[in-house]
């Protein structure tokens, strides 16, 4: 079988997978609503520089959280994947529903160190992540930022 054979079956394959998940698309006729959901329930009074979680669909977006504390890598570690459960069921969705993740480390070095609290947190299927040192640290002195998108 040649790859352009193969191509064309994984292309039809997908195809007719699209088609069946077409009608549950279709179904509903309410479009997306884009949704802020503010800490506490309620907007500052002043316009924020950025939104702490923002809905659309089924789709749940939440922001960079930091942990602004004295402390070692794994306490801070622990500290934002807490509070990001916490914004996650807040807003109907938990740690299992999270598809992707992106964690920024303050130095590379805190590597194992955040690996050894993430692992297990997101459950058995664990989502898409990327890993990076942000260069210049992370404002508030923390030792990690993650954000992540979950579905809702």
């Amino acid at each position: 079988m040649t790859n352009k054979t193969n191509r064309r079956r994984l292309l039809k394959g997908g195809l007719v997978a699209a088609a069946a998940a077409a009608p549950a698309l279709a179904a509903s006729d309410e479009k997306p609503v884009k949704k802020v959901h503010w800490t506490g329930g309620k907007p500052p009074a002043r316009t924020p520089l950025f939104s702490p979680a923002v809905s659309y669909g089924n789709l749940l977006f939440i922001s960079g959280i930091g942990a602004h504390f004295k402390g070692d890598i794994k306490e801070h570690t622990k500290h934002v994947l807490d509070q990001i459960q916490k914004t996650l069921e807040a807003n109907g969705s938990s740690m299992e529903k999270v598809l992707k993740v992106n964690v920024y480390l303050n130095d590379l070095k805190d590597y194992a160190g955040m690996n050894e609290v993430f692992l297990g947190r997101f459950g058995k299927e664990p989502p898409v992540r990327t890993t990076i040192a942000a260069a210049g640290g992370i404002p508030g002195d923390s030792l990690v930022e993650i954000d992540c998108i979950a579905c809702i």
